[in-house]
């Protein structure tokens, strides 16, 4: 994978990890449940400085933080109202007057799974740069590893959550949890992450034959 100039600039990600820090900090202040934020924000505290060590020898694309930096953003967000009590549907009804669940049918509130499909299609192009610099995987295998890789990190989540929804019981283990009441949760948590990845391959697929074809017609045109 080529990157340009600027995809080697630090201060592009430096920008981003700095107004991450400020909405961070922001939706820190008197969060729903100060303990689930805690927990919630366990893996973003292991997670940036293992970002911000590795940055001079992996040097990720601005397409790749700027994804990353969304899905953080999201994350945040329901870390602060607790995913299962992010008012989203309020926050529709005051803009249009409608409810978005009852237009979409939706039984619960959804915003935890939106964030884990939004987990595989936004953390995937990490992935794949990822991998091409640590272990370059070969033919069919740079489609599928990416893809993998980031299932992984979905089941390892739920086993996080499961150990901590037994650890700490009724109220901070079950906000944590944020099943619902839905006994597949998991499950469904984990394939909407997968769909999220494959659909995020399938967009670099596509958009990597488009450059192909772009190439080739500026080289039979000529200089």
């Amino acid at each position: 994978m080529v990157h340009s100039d600027s995809d080697n600039d630090w201060r592009f990600p430096a920008l981003l990890l700095g107004l991450f820090l400020i909405a961070a900090s922001l939706l820190g202040i008197a969060p729903r449940y100060r303990q689930d934020w805690l927990l919630e924000n366990a893996v973003v505290l292991v997670a940036l400085p293992l970002l911000a060590y590795g940055w001079h020898r992996l040097r990720f694309s601005r397409r790749a933080c700027i994804a990353l930096f969304a899905f953080l953003l999201l994350h945040e967000v329901g870390a602060h109202y607790t995913y299962s009590e992010v008012p989203y549907d309020a926050w529709f009804q005051r803009l249009t007057g409608y409810s978005l669940d009852r237009l979409l049918g939706f039984p619960r509130n959804e915003y935890d799974r939106l964030v884990h499909f939004l987990y595989g299609l936004l953390v995937t192009p990490m992935a794949v740069e990822l991998l091409d610099r640590r272990a370059p995987p070969q033919s069919i295998w740079r489609w599928i590893l990416p893809v993998t890789f980031v299932m992984s990190h979905s089941v390892v989540y739920e086993l996080v959550e499961w150990f901590a929804a037994v650890h700490f019981g009724d109220g901070l283990g079950t906000a944590y949890l944020g099943t619902q009441g839905d006994p597949w949760d998991a499950q469904k948590d984990m394939a909407l992450a997968a769909l999220g990845s494959v659909l995020a391959m399938l967009a670099k697929a596509i958009g990597d034959e488009l450059r192909r074809g772009r190439d080739c017609r500026r080289q039979a045109s000529g200089p």
